[in-house]
């Protein structure tokens, strides 16, 4: 029989070392992305696609600073924000909660 924490423990070791593995990707010539209709000059997000579905994500303000997400990571953020869990107007969904002006 196997055990509950011993199964949590790999569990958890498995994606410290998925995560260490994105992180020691070389990213340098990676296409980025950003929304259709912002110009170069503005404030906005970027994002670039990676191996096995991985992506990373960064602020054109601050292009050194690059957050990566591994394929299952990228795609709880997309369901939640299709679901409307990011919507900055309160809503039932988000709880109510508005975002801070």
């Amino acid at each position: 029989m196997t055990d509950a924490p011993d199964k949590e423990a790999q569990e958890k070791a498995r994606k410290e070392r998925e995560k260490e593995e994105l992180y020691a990707l070389d990213i340098s010539g990676v296409e980025w992305h950003s929304a259709p209709g912002t110009e170069e000059h503005e404030e906005r997000v970027e994002i670039a696609y990676l191996p096995e579905g991985a992506v990373a994500m960064r602020s054109s303000l601050d292009p050194e600073t690059v957050l990566r997400y591994t394929a299952a990571e990228w795609r709880a953020f997309v369901l939640g924000a299709r679901d409307g869990e990011f919507d900055l107007e309160p809503s039932v969904r988000n709880g109510g909660v508005a975002a801070a002006e």
